[in-house]
């Protein structure tokens, strides 16, 4: 239950430096562009990438500190930064079909699912 608390913890801190950094970044380069989410979607893969390292190679984090901070508060902060990870380790170990149906797939679907769910908004 501790460990929960801690991840629900973490998870609000994302979501709330997600709003502040988008924020940041509309205030300053206008809403011409979704800089706010391109910012937070970078700075998130960089920041998954660093404590993945920093946990796994460096043992500076505990497994458990690992699971909090990128489940918990990198979750909340953006979820591409997992998907480019994941897709990251499928390159890495040379799954090509798997990589090109994990990135290709989640594009295409999620356009799909958002035109779909639209669609469903609108009618209801």
């Amino acid at each position: 239950m501790h460990k929960l608390l801690l991840i629900a913890l973490a998870g609000a801190c994302g979501t709330l430096c997600r709003y502040w950094l988008s924020g940041v970044m509309y205030a300053a380069l206008g809403r011409g562009f979704p800089w706010g989410t391109w910012a937070v979607n970078i700075l998130g893969c960089f920041l998954f990438g660093l404590v993945w390292i920093l946990a796994e190679e460096r043992g500076f984090l505990s497994g458990q500190t690992r699971v909090i901070v990128l489940v918990g508060f990198m979750g909340a902060f953006t979820t591409f930064s997992t998907f480019v990870f994941e897709s990251g380790e499928l390159l890495r170990d040379a799954q090509w079909l798997r990589l090109i149906l994990n990135v290709g797939g989640q594009n295409v679907a999620g356009f799909a699912a958002l035109f779909l769910g639209t669609s469903l908004g609108r009618i209801l």
